[in-house]
C-alpha cells in the first residue's frame, strides 16, 4: 500500500483534501493546485465556498490572481459537504483552535471536523492536523473518535500526521511553499507519506520522531515570541520611568553581532497564535504537575499593556489641559499587525474599551478594515465603521492613539494634522518618550 501512495504522490495523482479555507488553509490550497495536485476543499462557512467559486478574494493578502486561478481550475472542487472527502487520498484539517472564556484549549471546531470526517474516511487515507494544540492532540484526541466512528485501525488502514502551520500573514518575504514544514507521523509510514506530500510542494521539510513532538514545537515557537515581546515590554515601562527610548536601545543593542535578537514592544499581542498558543501547553502541563510560570508571567505582561497605552494617553492629554472624559480619541489601526485585514485578538479592542470605560469618545481608522464584523468577544463594535482620512476629520479629534503601524498610512499627513499623538509603535523613531505632540506609548 504504502508503495502505491507514495507513487501517487510522486505522479501528482494524489488528491488534497483542506477543511478549514481561511488564512491557513486557503493558502495550502493554491500551494497543492499550483504544482499539480487535484484538490477538494470543505468549508462550513458558504461564503468563502462562494467567493472560491466566483474568484473573489475574501482575505486582504491573497489577491485576484490566486483567486481566479482556483476559480479557473478543472483540478480544485469546494463545497461545504464532507462527503466530498470520501475521493480525498489526505485530508488536511486547518481549523481554529482559540480559547475559551476561562482561557483553557477550545477543541470543539477539532473535534467536529473530526467528527464530520470520520464517516467519510477511507481505508489507506492520510489525515493531517495541522491548527496548533497541546502536544497528544493527534494521537489522545483525534485517532480515537476516527477509529471509533470508523471501525478501522491508525497505522493499519489509515494514517494520522501533524504538521504545524508557520503563515505570517502580510510577509512578504515568505509565502507557504518557501517555509521550512515541521512533520510528525502516527508511526513510519504515516512519516513517510506526510513528508513526501509536503516536500512535493514546501522547499523544506523537518521530521520529527512523533506527532506530539511536532505539535510541542509549533509552541515552542510561540512561546519563545511570547516571553521574549513581554520582556521588551517590561522594560519599555521601566525605561519609560527612566526616560529613557526602548526603541533606540534596542536598536543599539541589535548592532552586536551574536548573542541578541532583536523583539520590539507594543499595546499588547495579537493574532491567532503568540496571545493563545503558549497556553495550549500551560493547560497540558497541569496534568504532568507542572508550573509553566515563564510563560503565565509572560501573558500578564502582555495583557496589561493596553493599560499602559491608556495611562500613557491620559497624561498626554493633561499635558494639553484636556481631560479622558469627553475628549475624543482616533485609534489609528485596528488589525492586530501592519499590513493586514486580520482582527483576531486585536489590542486596538482593549484599547479602546479601555478609553471608552473612561468616558472617551472613540472611533478608529483602519484602510483594511472599513467596517468591524460581528465578533463574539466584542459585541459593541460590530458594524462600526472607520472614519474618513482627511485633514478635517483627523484635526476634530483631540489625540490620535498609533495601534497598528500599516506601511500604507501617511505618517507624515497624521502628524501635521493631529493635535497630539501617542504612538506604541515607533512610527516616529528619534523622538525619545515625549518630543513636542508626539507621547511614546
Amino acid at each position: 500500500m504504502i508503495t502505491d501512495l507514495l507513487e501517487k504522490i510522486e505522479s501528482r495523482n494524489y488528491t488534497v483534501g483542506i477543511v478549514g479555507l481561511g488564512y491557513v488553509g486557503l493558502p495550502l490550497l493554491w500551494s497543492f493546485l499550483s504544482k499539480g495536485f487535484p484538490i477538494i476543499g470543505v468549508d462550513v462557512d458558504q461564503r468563502k465556498i462562494d467567493c472560491l467559486q466566483e474568484g473573489r478574494s475574501y482575505i486582504k493578502h491573497i489577491g485576484p490572481n490566486i483567486m481566479n486561478g482556483i476559480a479557473a481550475s478543472d483540478s480544485c472542487t469546494v463545497g461545504t459537504d464532507f462527503a466530498l472527502l470520501q475521493d480525498a487520498d489526505v485530508v488536511i484539517m486547518c481549523v481554529p483552535t482559540p480559547l475559551d472564556k476561562y482561557r483553557q484549549p477550545d477543541m470543539s471546531y477539532v473535534v467536529e471536523t473530526t467528527k464530520s470526517i470520520s464517516p467519510h474516511l477511507q481505508k489507506g487515507q492520510l489525515v493531517i492536523l495541522e491548527s496548533t494544540t497541546w502536544p497528544g492532540t493527534t494521537t489522545e484526541l483525534i485517532k480515537p473518535i476516527l477509529e471509533d466512528a470508523s471501525g478501522m485501525t491508525a497505522g493499519e488502514d489509515f494514517f494520522l500526521a501533524y504538521s504545524p502551520e508557520r503563515e505570517d500573514p502580510g510577509n512578504p518575504n515568505f509565502v507557504t511553499s518557501t517555509i521550512p514544514k515541521v512533520v510528525g507521523g502516527d508511526g513510519e509510514v504515516a512519516l513517510k507519506l506526510a513528508d513526501a506530500l509536503y516536500s512535493s510542494v514546501i522547499v523544506q521539510t523537518v521530521p520529527v520522531s512523533d506527532s506530539k513532538t511536532a505539535e510541542a514545537v509549533k509552541l515552542l515557537e510561540n512561546i519563545f515570541r511570547s516571553v521574549n515581546i513581554a520582556l521588551v515590554n517590561e522594560l519599555k515601562m521601566v525605561f519609560h520611568k527612566m526616560d529613557i527610548d526602548v526603541f533606540e536601545v534596542i536598536e543599539a543593542a541589535k548592532t552586536k553581532p551574536f548573542g541578541f535578537m532583536p523583539f520590539y514592544p507594543g499595546p499588547g499581542l495579537g493574532g491567532h497564535c503568540i496571545p493563545i498558543d503558549p497556553f495550549y501547553l500551560t493547560w497540558k502541563a497541569r496534568e504532568f504537575g507542572v508550573n509553566t510560570k515563564f510563560i503565565e508571567l509572560a501573558g500578564e505582561i502582555n495583557t496589561s499593556m493596553p493599560n499602559f497605552v491608556v495611562s500613557r494617553v491620559f497624561e498626554a492629554l493633561n499635558s494639553h489641559n484636556k481631560s479622558l472624559n469627553n475628549s475624543r480619541v482616533l485609534c489609528v489601526g485596528l488589525a492586530y499587525k501592519p499590513d493586514v485585514d486580520d482582527m483576531r485578538e486585536s489590542p486596538s479592542f482593549a484599547v479602546m474599551e479601555l478609553l471608552e470605560k473612561y468616558g472617551a469618545h472613540v472611533d478608529y481608522y483602519d484602510p483594511y478594515v472599513p467596517v468591524v464584523p460581528e465578533l463574539d468577544d466584542h459585541p459593541g463594535w460590530g458594524g462600526k465603521k472607520s472614519v474618513a482620512w482627511n485633514s478635517d476629520v483627523v484635526k476634530s479629534y483631540d489625540v490620535a492613539v498609533i495601534v497598528t503601524n500599516h506601511k500604507s498610512l501617511n505618517y507624515t499627513e497624521l502628524e501635521k494634522w493631529s493635535k497630539l499623538i501617542v504612538d506604541t509603535r515607533n512610527s516616529y523613531p528619534g523622538t525619545g518618550n515625549k518630543k513636542d505632540d508626539i507621547w511614546k506609548a
